[in-house]
C-alpha cells in the first residue's frame, strides 16, 4: 500500500503545487485548466482563479482512476458511480465528479471534472473570539438584512430576499418564462458568488465564473448517480448559492433538502396556477418521491416560513409577476 501512496503523491504534483500554498482553505475545480483557491480570513471575495495548463482534462481523469484504485473504491463516471470521494495526503478532502452529469457550459457537452479539496492545517488554531465571541458583548449578525422590515413594494420585496439569501421558487403554467425569469434573478446574485446548478437538461445561464453545472438527465442517464448522491457532493462543494431546474417528482425531495442544508440562495422553478397551488404541488412532488412520508401540514408550514414563491401569469403574449409571497 506504501508504494502506491508513492506513486499517488507523484501524481499528485501538479495538483499539490496549488493546495500547499499557505493561507489556503479551499481548492476547486470547475473545469479543466483552471483552478479556484479559497483564500483563508476575513475576505470579502475569498475566491481568487488561475489558469493551469497542466490541470488538462486528461491528467484530472487519470488522477480520480489513480485515487479511486488507492482506496479501492469503485468509479466508473460512465456506468458505475462517477463520484470518488477520499482523505488524500496531508489530511486533505477530496471530493469529485466526473463524467457527463458534470458540465461548464456548451464546450463540454461530453462531459467534465469538477472537484474540490478541503485543506486540512495541523498549525490553525481557533479560538471563541475568532467566532466573534467575547465575554460581556453581544453575538455578532452576519446578516443585517434579516433585521429589515418587509417592504410592501413587491419589485423590493423580491430584491431584499434575494440579498439576505433567501429561497425562491419561480412558479407558473407552461409558457409562461420561469427558465427564464430564472436567469434573470441569476443577474442580480453577487457576480463573487459560487454558484452550483442542478438540473434535468442544462437550461440555466449563469453569468458568475466560479460555478459548476450538474446534469441528472431524466432520459439518458447510464451510471449509477441518483439526487442522494448529488445532495452529498453539492454540500461538499461549497456552493454560496444552489439553483435548481424545474420541480419534478425525480428532483423534489433531494431539492428541499438542499434548502434545508444552510446553504443561501437555493432557486427552482415549478408547474403551478398560483403560490399557494405551488407549494402544494412542491409537497405533491415530494410525497411521490418518497411514497408518501411527509407530513404535510408540517411541511406546508415550513416552506411558507422559508419559501418565497414567485408567480407568473401569462395572458396572450404579455407576462407578468401576480405575487411575491
Amino acid at each position: 500500500m506504501s508504494s502506491d501512496f508513492a506513486v499517488l503523491e507523484s501524481v499528485l504534483r501538479p495538483l499539490s503545487y496549488w493546495y500547499n500554498q499557505d493561507n489556503l482553505e479551499e481548492v476547486a475545480i470547475n473545469c479543466a485548466g483552471e483552478i479556484w483557491l479559497r483564500m483563508r480570513g476575513k475576505r470579502a471575495y475569498p475566491w481568487v482563479m488561475y489558469k493551469d495548463e497542466k490541470l488538462s482534462k486528461a491528467y484530472l481523469t487519470d488522477l480520480l482512476y489513480i485515487i479511486a484504485n488507492t482506496y479501492e473504491m469503485p468509479f466508473d463516471p460512465l456506468e458505475g458511480s462517477p463520484f470518488v470521494y477520499a482523505t488524500i495526503p496531508g489530511d486533505h478532502r477530496f471530493s469529485a465528479i466526473c463524467g457527463r452529469n458534470v458540465m461548464y457550459d456548451e464546450r463540454d457537452l461530453t462531459g467534465g471534472i469538477a472537484l474540490t479539496i478541503r485543506l486540512h492545517k495541523d498549525d490553525v488554531a481557533f479560538g471563541l473570539e475568532d467566532y466573534g465571541m467575547k465575554q460581556g458583548q453581544a453575538l455578532q449578525k452576519l446578516n443585517p438584512l434579516k433585521d429589515i422590515k418587509i417592504p410592501d413594494d413587491a419589485y423590493e420585496r423580491l430584491l431584499l430576499y434575494i440579498k439576505r439569501g433567501e429561497h425562491i421558487l419561480v412558479s407558473g403554467a407552461t409558457s409562461t418564462g420561469k427558465t427564464t425569469f430564472l436567469n434573470n434573478l441569476l443577474k442580480i446574485l453577487d457576480i463573487h458568488k459560487r454558484i452550483i446548478t442542478v438540473e434535468d437538461t442544462r437550461e440555466l445561464i449563469v453569468p458568475h465564473p466560479n460555478r459548476v453545472h450538474l446534469v441528472m438527465s431524466r432520459t439518458s442517464q447510464t451510471n449509477d448517480i441518483d439526487y442522494s448522491g448529488i445532495i452529498d457532493l453539492v454540500v461538499r462543494f461549497t456552493p454560496d448559492a444552489i439553483i435548481g431546474g424545474e420541480i419534478s417528482t425525480s428532483n423534489a425531495s433531494g431539492i428541499w433538502q438542499l434548502m434545508g442544508s444552510g446553504h443561501d440562495n437555493c432557486f427552482a422553478t415549478i408547474h403551478a396556477e398560483s403560490s399557494q397551488e405551488a407549494y402544494l404541488q412542491f409537497i405533491k412532488r415530494i410525497m411521490a418521491s418518497t411514497n408518501g412520508a411527509v407530513n404535510v401540514e408540517q411541511t406546508l408550514d415550513e416552506m411558507r416560513r422559508k419559501l418565497h414563491v414567485v408567480q407568473i401569469q401569462r395572458l396572450g403574449n404579455t407576462r407578468a409577476i401576480t405575487e411575491v409571497t
